[in-house]
């Protein structure tokens, strides 16, 4: 038996062996071709020869995988491995070809505050000065997580755009785009974070690369550095262009950040229910903790600043559980109920920390996400068994706000969409669910378990849809 297993496997090896020959010819072909002669519509012919050489390899690679068989006993590799394996270098390959064309074509991380020369999110004609707004759920990086950035560094660090290349074409067309990273960023590389969720500091520069224009950065996780994992984190955000609310290095600071989007100018301002380590000794303001007053009282100074739309940031509510509870629904009431001149203080509500997806919800005429889930979250090691799969599962909210009629009237969300999402904790991917089933993903099931969350609690009839 032995000896056939060897036949067979030289056998597939020539097979392959010949189809990589024919790989590098067709390869070869292409990179001798004449300068002025176009491989692609929108690259010359050097710069898709160099954007080639990545796919190729992995073609060369995923064709070898393939052909893998037992030889002198040797068990043979677990097909969910081997493919696996297939599917990684796929992805690395398209997302190297991906960086590649985008290197060429936008400056190195890092750029103004937003403004309106987003493109439009939807099609159609928007009113003069309207914005469209996203954002998404948890990051939340555990060493899978973190292992399979420095995977896709290709030894050179840690790269987290290929993870988030599914979530790039709904967050880069956005006018302004809110993140909420759960934790506090570890040492330079090499990574030396030792806490649990720790990510490296190159995380920043993907979220940028992403088109997130401000971070949230309040959880129970902030502290878990001390100050200076706070100071770390925001320092590496200020690098890479990204804003941010809800810790801070002084008290200025911890009072939010004005945005620029459309015609209007957006407070973004940001609170956790709690956190792990206490607040360092006289920086009261280094994490901003949920407290009616308080946001109230941030929410009117921001107006005063100068804010059309004031966007809250809460962490709050239990974890794993797909409706808020007595508490959230209370604050969400309180909030929303509070105006100032009769115009409301707050105009949105983005929450986190469940870990899975929760309701969206229309209260006192202001939208409240109670909970969108994790973007990103990988398998914690030591966990017993596979984790819960709803851990994975996630909305990115999308909302347009059109100006008022009236000077000093409120604006209005005139479109509500939430985009069902998830994380391929396997591959390490941000997976637009939508965008995968028109490709064919056996991912209906996942939406539609989505759906159901976000509509328990009458959002429909608001007039909340899914996007895309």
């Amino acid at each position: 038996m032995a000896s056939q297993g060897v036949v067979r496997g030289q056998g597939t090896h020539t097979a392959v062996r010949r189809t990589v020959d024919r790989v590098d010819e067709r390869f070869d072909e292409r990179s001798s071709a004449p300068s002025g002669r176009a491989v692609s519509p929108s690259l010359s012919t050097g710069r898709a020869n160099d954007a080639l050489i990545p796919f190729a390899e992995a073609v060369r690679f995923v064709l070898i995988c393939l052909s893998i068989r037992p030889l002198w006993g040797e068990p043979m590799i677990a097909r969910r491995r081997r493919v696996g394996l297939v599917v990684t270098a796929l992805l690395a390959a398209a997302a190297a070809c991906q960086n590649h064309h985008r290197e060429q074509q936008h400056a190195p991380p890092g750029r103004p505050a937003p403004s309106a020369s987003h493109a439009a999110a939807e099609p159609g004609t928007a009113a003069p000065g309207a914005f469209t707004l996203v954002a998404s759920g948890g990051i939340l990086p555990d060493p899978s997580v973190i292992d399979r950035a420095g995977f896709d560094g290709g030894g050179a660090g840690y790269d987290f755009r290929p993870m988030l290349e599914g979530a790039r074409s709904v967050v880069s067309r956005a006018d302004l785009a809110l993140c909420h990273l759960d934790t506090a960023f570890g040492e330079s590389t090499p990574y030396t974070g030792v806490l649990r969720h720790t990510p490296p500091p190159e995380l920043a520069q993907a979220l940028a690369a992403t088109g997130y224009d401000s971070c949230s950065t309040a959880s129970e996780y902030t502290l878990d550095a001390g100050a200076d994992g706070v100071r770390r984190t925001l320092e590496a955000l200020d690098r890479t262009g990204v804003r941010h609310a809800g810790s801070a290095r002084d008290e200025v600071e911890a009072r939010g950040t004005l945005l620029r989007a459309g015609g209007a100018t957006v407070a973004h301002l940001a609170y956790t229910a709690g956190s792990n380590g206490p607040l360092p000794p006289g920086q009261p303001w280094a994490v901003r903790l949920i407290d009616v007053g308080w946001i109230v009282a941030d929410a009117r100074a921001a107006r005063a600043a100068g804010a059309d739309v004031v966007v809250l940031s809460l962490h709050w509510g239990p974890a794993w559980q797909e409706g808020p509870d007595e508490q959230q629904v209370a604050l969400a009431r309180q909030l929303t109920a509070s105006q100032t001149g009769g115009r409301p203080d707050i105009d949105l509500i983005l929450g986190t920390h469940a870990h899975v997806p929760q309701p969206y919800e229309k209260v006192n005429g202001t939208w409240v996400v109670y909970g969108a889930g994790d973007q990103i979250a990988g398998q914690p090691a030591g966990e017993p068994g596979p984790r819960d799969p709803r851990a994975r599962q996630s909305t990115l909210a999308r909302f347009t706000f059109a100006p008022p009629d009236r000077p000093g009237g409120r604006w209005e969300v005139t479109r509500a969409e939430f985009v069902p999402g998830m994380f391929d904790s396997e591959a390490g991917r941000v997976v637009n669910v939508g965008e995968a089933i028109v490709r064919g993903a056996d991912l209906q099931g996942v939406r539609d378990r989505i759906q159901t969350v976000v509509f328990s609690r009458g959002a429909a009839k608001d007039g909340l849809v899914m996007g895309r």
